[in-house]
């Protein structure tokens, strides 16, 4: 069996590599190409388009690079036409996979979705294209699987590939040693996000947060590079700073672990930290015009996945004008210098995992994959 799978930023570039990991060791002869970043190719995956070229974000960046887009999507064409795959997987990064899906649709390839575009949060109309594209959805949330089902796609709820994934795999005393912590200072995360225009939006917002932080409490910051980040593109936001910051890289969640709090862009990482009950404040930043496109289009209270698992705000949120270093100090503080403010947020975050569901998620997605494909192509595989 020959896979192809489309992943367009670290997040995705995650969830598929452990996938891919999961075919392989299903299918030990299964060949798997496609568009992704290091963890995927680590996973076996023959990477034709490396991701580390991707990083952009909103309706107003996205238009700026649209002529790239369009040379993106025949370059993958013509390898979907020259390799033809049993099956195109795709991870994410929806307003390019969407546009692949069609492709592929046209080519008689069928396709599995995995972390599928959010039609419970965009304007429903998206979903018309997931009907007429994609053969069958991975849906990672019940309330995802539900509205796929109105919506008339066909959907398999699959569970949270976090659920299994994010754990520690060292000791606490192993991961100190590991990243240099120091037991006399306060251990602060700051996460960007694994976008250039993001990073440079929100780290020298978090950096100034760090400043101030730095003048209360006696503060270690780390900065966990993405793989999709060169070090040398944070080190020229981070200058000349005084600060104690350490880039580390890879052993994540191990990192979380040592860690008292958080600030972390949108996105997955705010699932993650939520699942390793580390306090975290989300950040984010966008176009304005962007913004102003997405506060007419996007229906749902909340950006943190979270607080949008829990109906309620468990992981404070500074949007736009209140991403600002004074209203990060704000959040962050109580929870570094008074312990029982930090326990009542971890209390409240532990609820998240409940929330999420049962393990297993990459299984069923990999086991889904192989019968998508079987049933398309008329075979079925062991």
């Amino acid at each position: 069996m020959k896979i192809m799978m489309s992943a367009g930023e670290a997040s995705g570039d995650m969830h598929a590599a452990a996938v891919a990991a999961e075919l392989k060791r299903m299918m030990p002869d299964v060949e798997i190409f496609g568009m992704g970043g290091a963890d995927m190719r680590k996973s076996g995956v023959r990477i034709i388009y490396d991701i580390e070229n991707l990083g952009i974000i909103g309706v107003v960046e996205v238009i700026k690079h649209i002529p790239f887009f369009f040379r993106l999507r025949s370059f993958l064409k013509e390898a979907m036409m020259r390799e033809k795959p049993d099956v195109l997987v795709c991870v994410d990064y929806p307003g390019f996979n969407m546009k692949l899906a069609h492709v592929a649709k046209e080519l008689g390839i069928p396709v599995v979705y995995y972390i599928a575009p959010t039609i419970w949060a965009w304007n429903k109309g998206r979903a018309k294209n997931i009907v007429r594209d994609v053969t069958m959805v991975a849906s990672i949330f019940p309330f995802e699987a539900k509205a796929y089902k109105e919506a008339g796609a066909p959907v398999t709820f699959v569970g949270h590939p976090l659920a299994d994934t994010v754990k520690p795999s060292m000791s606490f005393d192993e991961a100190m040693d590991h990243f240099h912590g120091d037991r006399d200072k306060k251990r602060i995360l700051l996460m960007p996000g694994s976008r250039k225009n993001e990073v440079t939006g929100l780290l020298p917002i978090m950096l100034e947060a760090a400043e101030n932080l730095a003048q209360k409490e006696n503060c270690q910051f780390f900065i966990p590079r993405a793989s999709t980040i060169p070090e040398s593109f944070l080190r020229s936001i981070i200058g000349n700073s005084s600060l104690s910051i350490e880039i580390t890289e890879g052993h994540q969640y191990d990192l979380m672990q040592i860690c008292t709090a958080c600030a972390a862009s949108s996105g997955t990482a705010t699932l993650e930290t939520a699942l390793m009950e580390l306090p975290t404040v989300l950040v984010y930043k966008l176009a304005p015009v962007t913004w102003f496109l997405a506060n007419l289009l996007v229906h749902v209270k909340y950006a943190g996945l979270p607080n949008l698992l829990m109906g309620r705000e468990v992981t404070p949120e500074l949007l736009q004008d209140r991403a600002n270093a004074e209203n990060i100090t704000d959040i962050l503080l109580p929870w570094i210098e008074d312990e029982e403010k930090r326990k009542k947020n971890i209390e409240e975050i532990k609820e998240v995992r409940k929330a999420l569901g049962s393990g297993g998620a990459v299984h069923r997605v990999a086991r889904l994959i192989v019968d998508t494909a079987g049933a398309v192509h008329g075979r079925k595989e062991k």
